[in-house]
């Protein structure tokens, strides 16, 4: 990404699509019982709180009554449905991992079958997007976690903090292509959550090889354990590598998540927020999804930065947009086309052009 030396004045920006998480699937109920719902009411309703509030894209998990993240496709459905109604203008985004809590005391914290991934593509109604990783990768979400974070709530015990140490991201060549090409099939927009610029680099190719034709919105996920770590080198080198056509937002963990959103704002690139980022505010004080929004909000006033409702996140995520093929697809994102036989590179081939 480029910026001009006008590029931090908020009439040149973008305005600000804020995703809410609020579903938190890594906690349990009674962590943070206030704002961690359990019935589907009470999903849905945290859903409109967070519309309310400011926030245009809602990234979904659902529990199931025993406080368990669900892993059941039907539950998944009748959440969509409810939402439909609820938040009609709101962009529905489905996490793609589907839940990675584990199922009892101390089980693996895994993500399910590359099968059962797949058929997302299939939900009913359907999303407007599936998050989906690149790569497989090792996903430590402890990493980062201080005693602050984790003191009073179930990741102090130690069966269950050792499952999400040891968790990792299965993302293979194979899935990921097969998932974008079902994706795509059903209309569903894929949003790309990267934990580094190698991943970066393996979407760039994707798209030059005519795998995925779409509008590119990505996710800098900064949570340390095998991701990028919330550190602004790490941060500026991410943006530096995203074309302009991209539309990136960033994210991260814990109390990193207010200063990490707060520059995001400042950039006019987007953010995302709530429990399952984090469910603290200052030390020892936690902080409810809507909360954390109301908070984005004020600091995107101050900064003079206009809140996205749901019909312009719609535009400005392209929602319902696919592309013809790979030219086409490089040159609505701003990448470089691709080399044709003889040319020496893409300033030598404008140079011709020219000519």
């Amino acid at each position: 990404m480029h910026f001009h030396d006008d590029a931090l004045f908020p009439e040149n920006q973008d305005k600000l699509v804020i995703t809410a998480a609020p579903y938190g699937p890594e906690w349990e109920p009674d962590d943070f019982r206030d704002d961690l719902p359990l019935t589907m009411e009470e999903h849905i309703q945290q859903a409109v709180d967070c519309y309310e509030a400011g926030a245009s894209v809602l990234h979904i998990h659902v529990r199931e009554l025993d406080g368990k993240g669900s892993k059941r496709l039907s539950k998944f459905n009748e959440l969509l449905s409810g939402l439909r109604e609820a938040v009609p203008e709101m962009i529905l985004q489905v996490g793609g991992s589907i839940s990675f809590a584990p199922e009892g005391e101390g089980a693996d914290a895994k993500w399910l079958s590359d099968d059962t991934r797949h058929m997302l593509a299939e939900l009913d109604p359907a999303p407007d997007q599936v998050t989906i990783a690149i790569n497989t990768s090792q996903m430590n979400i402890m990493e980062l976690m201080t005693a602050d974070d984790i003191g009073g709530t179930s990741l102090a015990r130690p069966e269950l903090a050792s499952t999400y140490r040891e968790m990792t991201v299965p993302a293979g060549p194979a899935w990921v292509e097969e998932h974008l090409r079902r994706l795509q099939t059903a209309g569903i927009q894929p949003h790309f959550q990267l934990s580094s610029i190698p991943q970066l680099e393996t979407v760039e190719r994707l798209i030059r090889r005519g795998v995925y034709t779409g509008p590119l919105n990505l996710t800098w996920v900064g949570i340390g354990g095998g991701f990028d770590g919330p550190n602004p080198y790490n941060i500026m080198n991410f943006i530096q590598r995203v074309p302009d056509g991209a539309c990136l937002t960033l994210e991260t963990l814990m109390r990193s998540v207010l200063p990490v959103n707060a520059m995001a704002i400042a950039m006019g690139l987007h953010t995302r927020c709530g429990n399952e980022d984090t469910i603290w505010g200052r030390v020892g004080e936690k902080m409810t999804s809507v909360q954390q929004i109301e908070q984005l909000v004020r600091i995107a006033g101050e900064l003079g930065r206009e809140v996205a409702g749901g019909k312009e996140a719609r535009e400005i995520y392209r929602i319902g947009e696919q592309y013809r093929d790979a030219d086409e697809t490089l040159a609505k994102l701003g990448y470089a086309p691709n080399r044709r036989p003889g040319q020496v590179g893409f300033t030598h081939h404008g140079f011709q052009t020219q000519g």
